[in-house]
């Protein structure tokens, strides 16, 4: 009887009418045959794809040991509470008197050669220190504070040109020591081509056009690569890192640093 169209036959029905040779009840190379009527095998058990068996019980022990081990191994680390050391003289200390006064009279004259060395190190007359993680700058002179204002410094902030030259611009305050290299009253900003690209204007050709009145305040003072300590129209806004690298101080400020400072002024920025 042939089988029907709808219910094809297997591949080893199909072997087995195509192929006279093959008995109709031999069973697949490989399988293996039990007794007919005899019990079936046992189907080990498992926990998901491990089988439960007597080799993984002896895996499960060698873990377990080794685990155990480690732990009472330990680290080799002692943990216990911190002591601090006493502190020590290095060199070696008298025990009399007279040994005593000359050391002492020893440290009170290295004392006094490294005062001098310091103060020799020390900027001369009026100096300008600005500190831009509290935003502030301080007018000094020697040890003496003449001015301390709030101020601001650099943003921090990225500017990435979106056309063009692809540039990008990166609006920190500089760090280090500078110098006063030229003073303006009433200064006019030639804004550069960050200024433009921020405010998604075209670049001027005409060099006139980059011109801006008031906005730096009544006075600047240039450090080099176009930097300045300068007013400012937001005066709201001192004492946050909102500037685009310039060092931006108030009014009333500002009239105290001009009146103080010249040209060759030491800056340090930090």
């Amino acid at each position: 009887m042939e089988p029907s169209p709808s219910s094809p036959p297997s591949s080893g029905e199909q072997a087995a009418a195509t192929s006279p040779d093959v008995p109709a009840d031999a069973a697949p190379r490989g399988a293996r045959q039990r007794p007919a009527g005899g019990p079936a095998p046992a189907t080990p058990r498992r926990l998901g794809p491990i089988p439960l068996d007597w080799r993984a019980a002896v895996i499960v022990a060698a873990v377990v040991l080794i685990v155990s081990g480690i732990l009472a191994a330990g680290t080799g680390y002692v943990y216990g509470p911190y002591a601090g050391q006493p502190s020590t003289i290095s060199g070696r200390v008298p025990e009399d008197d007279r040994g005593i006064q000359q050391l002492a009279s020893r440290l009170r004259a290295r004392q006094k050669d490294l005062t001098g060395r310091l103060a020799a190190m020390a900027p001369r007359g009026v100096y300008i220190v600005i500190d831009q993680t509290q935003n502030r700058l301080y007018l000094r002179r020697g040890d003496e504070t003449l001015l301390q204002a709030v101020c601001s410094t650099g943003s921090g902030m990225v500017l990435r040109e979106s056309t063009g030259k692809k540039r990008e611009w990166v609006f920190d305050s500089p760090r280090g020591r500078f110098e006063v290299r030229s003073v303006n009253r009433n200064p006019v900003w030639a804004k550069p081509d960050w200024a433009f690209v921020e405010e998604s204007q075209p670049i001027p050709r005409n060099p006139a056009d980059r011109l801006e009145y008031g906005s730096l305040g009544e006075y600047a003072l240039h450090f080099g690569d176009g930097f300045m300590i300068h007013g400012t129209l937001y005066e709201r806004l001192l004492g946050r890192a909102v500037s685009h690298g310039c060092i931006r101080v108030g009014r009333d400020d500002l009239r105290k640093v001009w009146a103080n400072a010249r040209v060759g002024t030491q800056i340090f920025i930090y």
